[in-house]
């Protein structure tokens, strides 16, 4: 994944999105709006769960199922791009 196109996403502090490239807008929960953040920052994937373990107190499982759902729905809508295998 690769989380640069985030750098043109705006992103409100309530959870409003929106995609400048193709006029999209989303609204995230809190949890949404928590993991783009910490996309945002260019943080890894290791940070990104560690920080969601401690900030919803999950386990890394489930924070882990929930992150890689979570970056499939926001890379179908071209918030985030899937890298080339």
């Amino acid at each position: 994944m690769s989380f640069a196109r985030l750098k043109q996403i705006a992103i409100s502090d309530s959870g409003f999105i929106f995609n400048p490239l193709n006029g999209d807008m989303f609204q995230a929960n809190s949890t949404g709006l928590f993991l783009l953040e910490q996309c945002k920052q260019q943080k890894s994937i290791e940070d990104i769960l560690s920080a969601f373990v401690e900030e919803f107190d999950v386990e890394k499982i489930e924070a882990e199922k929930d992150f890689d759902l979570f970056l499939k729905q926001i890379a179908i809508y071209g918030i985030i791009e899937k890298k080339q295998e």
